[in-house]
């Protein structure tokens, strides 16, 4: 039998169902469960799940039959997306109840704390003042080793110095750094 002879024997199967055609139905599920079961399966992971959704799934095209239009999709088309939305119906009512307010109040918030926040900000006002007392070169070293994770070798091509001058900048620079900010 070709597969366009058995599109047409499924679609007119569905047709007789519309007329409530109990023959045609017995028919239809004894060529078609076997699909629609291993669909409801492979999304349901469970096999008692899927045995009584296949009840469900066969109680909807009994009663919905008449939605299906013949030459707009094939029958068994038609056939699995109802399975498939049964199934993930199934599966949206799995997931546990939204959890009560009081739950929710006691997750952390991951981003810093108000006070955090102004300590950080304190902090980043006295590190840039205590840059603002190197010699530009220098603060522009220091920024670009520490914050911009340039290497020294890049440094000091950078500012045009050997790489031994680079490294005596950013030592005394950080030591400098130290100082002011100990103060």
């Amino acid at each position: 039998m070709s597969a366009q002879a058995s599109r047409d024997e499924i679609s007119d199967l569905l047709a007789r169902c519309v007329l409530r055609d109990q023959a045609a139905f017995r028919d239809l599920y004894d060529r078609t469960s076997a699909k629609l079961f291993g669909v409801l399966l492979r999304i349901l992971k469970d096999r008692a799940e899927a045995e009584e959704a296949i009840q469900e799934v066969y109680v909807k095209i009994w009663y919905r039959a008449d939605r299906f239009v013949a030459g707009q999709a094939s029958p068994i088309s038609w056939l699995v997306a109802v399975a498939r939305n049964h199934a993930l119906d199934i599966l949206r009512t799995r997931r546990p109840a939204a959890a009560d307010i009081d739950t929710v109040l006691d997750i952390a918030d991951p981003a810093p704390s108000p006070e955090r926040m102004t300590a950080d900000s304190q902090d980043r006002a006295r590190i840039e003042h205590c840059l603002g007392t190197l010699e530009s070169d220098r603060a522009d070293a220091v920024r670009g080793a520490y914050l911009d994770g340039y290497s020294y070798e890049e440094l000091a091509s950078r500012h045009a110095v050997p790489l031994n001058t680079m490294r005596t900048w950013l030592r005394r620079s950080l030591i400098k750094l130290k100082d002011c900010l100990a103060a």
